[in-house]
């Protein structure tokens, strides 16, 4: 009752049930004397779910979150939910229930004891899906059109030539007794698995297409540097590594994976793996380490591949992208990034110590921080009480730092997202992520707490129009190009 009435900061964290109110010789509460909360006073106790609509909520929450049980009065952000979990929990329940919930809707009822009527109302309402199943097409396809991202990488390659700008490497160091055998059928069996690496990217009649083989080789490099000295061995490695990262691929040769594997000692490996963006991201990478650990225990063992076979592929997801966003739809989306966007800075004009050149170098670095444990626990808090997520209290703090440098009141920020809001893409590997455009206006002189709110309300936005490729954003709006720096 209380957190429909009052805000989440000022709702009770505790409740201490008394047989009477302890008094002081005039007849007032004596505060003094109140009892101290113990552990059987939290308000926090598991309430388990009433009806089956609530059952498979919890299930939902439980899944998405990792957790064993929720209650019905556990919060999903308090259970740690961000806007990525939201997302992906938005699309368990589209497919459960059969509903699209606004992602809104979860922020301003993310309690299962509020989410259900919700969910009923729009059932009762009959608010069905507004997308598309995303299905198997026929694997007889010869040529696969491209996602729009892909598209966009594949002519950003025309144009820049052989280019590692867009390698995604990493290298491992492993210890212990590696079975190579086992390794290289899991690295196989990965390929296999996934259409993606199997895909080479061709011209045909100046159209761009995927051509998907039935099979490729992936040859996993080796290299022994055992013999080396200790300091030479280290020297040599990073050199090879560099080397191995910054090789560029063919687009038109599958795969666009590579492998290696150094040897420093009996029982010390570094592994190697770089992909082209065009077949991957961040998100592809957690599905790729999932899989590898579960193929390699179970070959260690002489048993057979423990994951199911892959309902659908990237390919699909990409003709699926090219029916659905068009036409009315399209438009439709296309028209809140247009009324979002329009008359935008092209820049933020920054004091910078060096002239902007007249052509991108992409050489820039990367400053890293850390956020003490107190400062962390006031943020944390600071969100839960007004509704947002620590993402939005961050980019407000980021969004109020660059008007103070720049003194610019109308600030446009460009934020990756996963784009894996349907549940059927989760465990794809593939170019998904996706660029939203996030514009905050502070004219007048807003205090930081309407900054934030507009910011809650910005992203939120836009991420119930997150479908949207940035690529068909920037067509829309036909911003002045330049070589200089990036559109929007």
């Amino acid at each position: 009752f209380l957190q429909d009435q009052l805000p989440e900061y000022m709702v009770p964290a505790v409740f201490v049930v008394l047989d009477a109110l302890p008094l002081t010789p005039n007849g007032k509460v004596d505060r003094k004397a109140l009892p101290a909360p113990d552990g059987s006073s939290r308000t926090d106790e598991y309430v388990a779910p009433r009806t089956p609509t609530e059952a498979i909520i919890a299930d939902l929450f439980a899944a998405t979150l990792g957790v064993d049980t929720v209650g019905i009065y556990d919060s999903f952000f308090d259970l740690g939910g961000h806007s990525l979990l939201a997302t992906q929990l938005i699309s368990r329940i589209r497919q459960s229930f059969e509903v699209e919930v606004p992602l809104k809707a979860l922020f301003e009822s993310p309690r299962i004891v509020q989410l259900d009527p919700v969910i009923n109302q729009l059932r009762q309402q009959g608010q069905g899906l507004s997308l598309p199943p995303i299905e198997r097409v026929a694997p007889e396809r010869e040529e696969t059109p491209l996602s729009f991202a892909q598209e966009r990488l594949w002519f950003l390659h025309q144009l820049d030539g052989s280019s590692a700008t867009y390698n995604m490497p990493a290298v491992l160091r492993m210890r212990g007794d590696l079975n190579l055998d086992a390794f290289e059928r899991t690295l196989h069996e990965i390929v296999r698995r996934h259409e993606v690496f199997r895909t080479s990217f061709e011209n045909v009649d100046g159209t761009a297409v995927q051509v998907i083989h039935p099979e490729v080789s992936l040859n996993l490099e080796k290299a022994d540097l055992q013999q080396l000295q200790e300091s030479e061995r280290e020297t040599v490695l990073k050199q090879q590594a560099q080397q191995f990262a910054i090789s560029p691929f063919n687009l038109e040769s599958a795969p666009l994976i590579r492998c290696c594997l150094w040897q420093l000692s009996d029982n010390e490996y570094v592994f190697g793996i770089n992909m082209h963006h065009i077949i991957s991201d961040g998100w592809s990478t957690g599905v790729l380490i999932r899989e590898v650990s579960a193929l390699y225990p179970a070959f260690c063992a002489g048993d057979a591949s423990p994951l199911p076979e892959l309902e659908i592929q990237y390919a699909d997801f990409a003709i699926w992208q090219r029916q659905y966003l068009s036409g009315a739809v399209l438009e439709e989306q296309l028209q809140y990034w247009v009324s979002q966007l329009q008359g935008a800075p092209e820049l933020l004009q920054l004091p910078t110590d060096r002239p902007r050149p007249s052509v991108q170098s992409y050489r820039g670095a990367t400053q890293s921080f850390e956020l003490g444990q107190e400062l962390t626990q006031k943020l944390v808090a600071l969100s839960k009480q007004k509704g947002s997520t620590v993402f939005m209290t961050l980019m407000s703090a980021f969004v109020t730092l660059l008007y103070r440098y720049s003194g610019q009141t109308d600030v446009v920020i460009g934020s990756p997202i996963a784009n894996r809001n349907r549940s059927e893409i989760e465990g794809l590997i593939g170019f998904f992520v996706n660029t939203l455009v996030l514009r905050t206006r502070l004219e007048e002189n807003p205090s930081f707490e309407d900054v934030l709110a507009q910011v809650r309300e910005t992203t939120l936005q836009a991420y119930e129009h997150q479908d949207v490729p940035f690529e068909q954003v920037v067509e829309a709006l036909q911003p002045q190009r330049s070589l200089s720096h990036t559109p929007l």
